[in-house]
């Protein structure tokens, strides 16, 4: 089996980043997917997919393909129940408890019960029949960017869950004047306790950042953006927005309202939050900038060829003429030539909940407990509920470096000896993983485990090399043939092999070997 070495991290890099290098051919959407194709947009749609899923795309027209899954994530609901802490009475405010241990109990609580929505969000990753629902809400989730340890209430992180999940695909308008309302986003950004005599400017100058015009959008810039002034003026709308302390509801508190005159984008008039959120959609640079978000998750790092910016400029045309359909910009995006176009296919870096729910699901793995998976996706950088900040994660390259892509090959490399019955861990003791290890006692830290327990937290894992093989006529205790060894790598790598494996190395083995080339890391 080859080992990943250091050394091969520039050209690793060199790799993932592609140095820009496009051809600028144009390709249209198929009319007849190829298997290639198929697995391309269902890596891009979901998260890696199985021989079956592919199959079934194979030979159809890309178009009535993409209105199929879009029609299927915004029927699609959720296929467990909620944990059930959802169904509880609220619990009293930690600042309500008079002891400083009855505070502390209650937040590791608060914490425990966010571990329990980890978890539940990651077996519907892993066992919906509609992959591109958890990857909007997590694209949602990642864009407008909240974290439980600031919030600590787990039943205001699981009504964000739900509001994002039910708009994923839906009105971005009504999506964003329902974030801005959202009890978890008022604590996260301070809107809470924001008064007409002491306006705060958090949520303001985020929304206008990082939710619809973007940094780059200030004024001065060439698309009529946005101004200090103007930050500090639709602070003033926002005043009074509040979050009752019984039932952590939406509450709007008038006589804490600023109900003077405001001047926002060279609007004058007694503006409420609601008209300040419709003034910045309004604005040049909303559609473009949140069709470019999409445009990185689901297409390439950004848009560097002339044919790639008229792609983008037709998304964002398309979003502000449907009336901020999110469903539309994305149509646009998954139907464009960019997105077909072989320069961009295998240009993006897994997240981490990508290689986590991607091996899983496309190998089959099985387990009655997901929990350890929570946990070695927050090793690796992606802690559900808990971005690093109101940015979100930065993704791309920012995944990356020597520590955590050793941390990624080790993980596959640890699933597939823990889940396969030939090496000797079918009576390994129970899954160590528990909430415990993500329930910070202060600063929020990655989980540690050690070799020994990392391997245990995966022993209940399943795996049946035999059938997964024989799907491709390959067996686990025979090298595989010339043709099989292309084919195999065609299934598991995003882009050719960066490293040789040895002559001899079985089916199994050789399987292990290809997830530990860098080049599984791309999508």
């Amino acid at each position: 089996m080859t080992h990943l070495s250091f050394t091969l991290l520039p050209a690793w890099l060199v790799l993932a980043v592609g140095l820009g290098l496009h051809t600028g051919a144009a390709v249209a959407a198929p009319a007849s997917l190829s298997d290639a194709e198929a697995r391309h947009l269902l890596m891009r749609t979901g998260f890696a997919p199985t021989q079956a899923e592919v199959d079934r795309l194979v030979g159809q027209d890309a178009a009535r393909v993409i209105d199929q899954l879009l029609a299927q994530a915004r029927a699609a609901r959720p296929l467990h129940p909620p944990p059930a802490f959802v169904t509880e009475p609220s619990p009293p405010a930690i600042g309500s408890l008079k002891t400083r241990e009855e505070q502390q109990a209650a937040r590791q609580q608060q914490y425990r019960e966010g571990f329990a929505l980890k978890t539940w969000w990651l077996r519907e990753m892993i066992e919906t029949a509609s992959p591109l629902t958890e990857r909007m809400t997590l694209f949602w989730h990642n864009h407008f960017a909240t974290s439980q340890l600031k919030v600590v209430r787990s039943q205001a992180m699981w009504r964000q869950q739900l509001l994002l999940r039910e708009n994923a695909l839906g009105n971005f308008r009504t999506l964003l004047q329902a974030v801005a309302r959202d009890p978890a986003m008022l604590v996260y950004l301070d809107g809470a306790n924001s008064r007409r005599q002491s306006p705060n400017e958090n949520f303001a100058r985020e929304v206008m950042e990082l939710f619809v015009l973007g940094e780059a959008s200030r004024a001065g810039e060439g698309l009529g953006g946005y101004t200090e002034q103007d930050i500090r003026e639709a602070a003033r709308a926002f005043t009074g927005w509040s979050v009752d302390r019984e039932d952590f509801s939406f509450r709007f508190r008038p006589q804490f309202h600023d109900s003077g005159s405001k001047t926002v984008f060279g609007h004058t008039a007694n503006l409420s939050g609601e008209q300040v959120l419709d003034l910045m959609l309004a604005q040049p640079a909303s559609a473009r900038f949140v069709v470019g978000k999409l445009w990185r998750e689901w297409v390439s790092p950004g848009p560097q060829t002339a044919a790639e910016q008229a792609d983008l400029a037709r998304a964002a045309a398309r979003f502000r003429d449907s009336g901020f359909e999110i469903s539309a910009a994305l149509r646009e995006l998954l139907l464009s030539d960019s997105f077909w176009a072989k320069d961009n296919r295998a240009s993006l870096i897994k997240s981490p909940v990508d290689l986590v729910v991607g091996t899983v699901r496309q190998f089959g793995f099985n387990s009655p407990d997901v929990a350890p998976l929570a946990v070695r996706s927050a090793q690796l950088g992606q802690n559900l509920l808990v971005p690093p900040n109101v940015k979100g994660w930065p993704g791309y390259t920012d995944w990356i470096n020597a520590t955590r892509l050793l941390e990624r090959k080790r993980f596959t490399e640890q699933l597939f000896r823990a889940g396969d019955a030939r090496v000797g861990t079918m009576n390994a003791a129970p899954a160590m993983a528990n909430e415990s290890m993500l329930v910070p006692a202060a600063a929020p830290a990655a989980p540690q485990l050690s070799p020994a327990m990392a391997l245990q937290s995966l022993a209940r894992f399943r795996f049946d090399p035999d059938s997964w093989l024989q799907t491709y006529g390959a067996h686990p205790d025979r090298e595989p043939s010339e043709p099989l060894k292309s084919r195999l790598a065609q299934v598991v790598l995003g882009a050719s092999a960066t490293q040789s494996i040895a002559d001899g190395t079985v089916g199994l083995a050789y399987l292990r070997a290809l997830t530990l080339d860098p080049a599984y890391q791309l999508k």
